[in-house]
């Protein structure tokens, strides 16, 4: 089944960024964090980098824009954050938390020995300490803007492969006195517990703080073996979707309510059509305005970095009806 967006939610009618606006090498820009700081709107994005022209790609690095209205982006001239060596491959899909007046970047990083979930922490996008890596399989981080009972919290995907035979992942927590060391994880969200996947579900945007409940997006994939509008990929079969939902403000392992369709689909042409894996939406970015906007940034076919925006008061009905 092919879902439509929320109708509570719109489009902006154009990619806020794609391969013809960074100033360096790049192919496909997309699953970017995006947060506010120091008074002004900051991005990271994924950027595969290769010829768009020859679908061929080299390799992956983390770039940097910076905006005064969250639409109209001024790329830095060159990446702001790379991980290689022998053991590492690459560092890719990061998401942006303020917490106490400094930027903490989740990422993911491709090893030798599994996929690794890392934090980070920068004041300037210059120079980037890292504080924890998790063990393999873990990716998808994001973290709480705030403490929570004494606790940093985060969200986070765990990808127990082996104990399933298939990819069928699910939403979890964990909490730390210190950024560096995690544990208490608790099941969030399983694949059952969304009408509109049946593959895997995943944290998207760092949540954000409502009256009613942390305001929160999640990815979720439905795999569908008669799905083969592949794109670059010569197989590709699966959709995914953003959804949002509301977790409880003193114990966020505990879900309020959720939307029971997707908050965001693909209904535009760059999101379905001549991208590297069609029809698939990712969110990573979500900024509460003071007038209520919501504005959510998502990787769109994983190929081009798209923004939506609704009312924070629409989100929550959907989560709540």
């Amino acid at each position: 089944m092919i879902y439509q967006s929320s109708p509570v939610i719109k489009k902006l009618d154009r990619p806020v960024l794609s391969y013809k606006d960074i100033p360096y090498k790049a192919a496909l820009i997309f699953n970017a964090g995006v947060t506010k700081f120091n008074g002004r709107y900051v991005m990271v994005f994924r950027n595969d980098y290769g010829s768009m022209e020859e679908h061929k790609l080299e390799g992956t690095n983390i770039g940097l824009a910076y905006s005064d209205d969250g639409i109209h982006w001024d790329v830095q001239p060159e990446p702001c954050f790379v991980l290689h060596d022998k053991e590492i491959h690459r560092a890719y899909d990061p998401r942006l938390t303020v917490i106490d007046g400094r930027v903490y970047m989740c990422f993911a990083i491709d090893t030798n020995h599994g996929l690794r979930g890392g934090i980070a922490v920068t004041d300037d996008f210059a120079k980037f300490e890292i504080l924890s890596m998790s063990v393999p399989d873990n990716r998808n981080m994001v973290l709480f803007p705030e403490i929570i009972g004494g606790y940093y919290v985060r969200l986070e995907r765990p990808m127990p492969i082996y104990s399933r035979g298939r990819d069928r992942f699910d939403m979890w927590t964990s909490c730390s006195p210190d950024m560096r060391f995690w544990g208490e994880s608790k099941l969030v969200m399983g694949v059952e517990d969304v009408p509109f996947a049946n593959d895997k579900v995943g944290p998207g945007a760092p949540p954000v703080r409502t009256e009613k409940g942390w305001l929160t997006t999640f990815h979720a994939v439905i795999r569908d073996n008669d799905f083969s509008k592949n794109g670059w990929e010569p197989r590709w079969q699966k959709q995914y979707y953003a959804g949002i939902m509301l977790l409880d403000l003193e114990d966020p392992s505990k879900v309020i309510g959720i939307s029971k369709e997707p908050l965001i689909a693909t209904d535009q042409a760059w999101e379905r059509e001549n991208g590297f894996r069609c029809d698939v939406i990712f969110p990573g970015g979500m900024i509460l305005e003071p007038s209520g906007e919501v504005k959510i940034y998502y990787g769109a076919s994983d190929t081009y970095e798209c923004m939506a925006s609704a009312d924070v008061n629409d989100l929550i009905k959907l989560c709540l009806e």
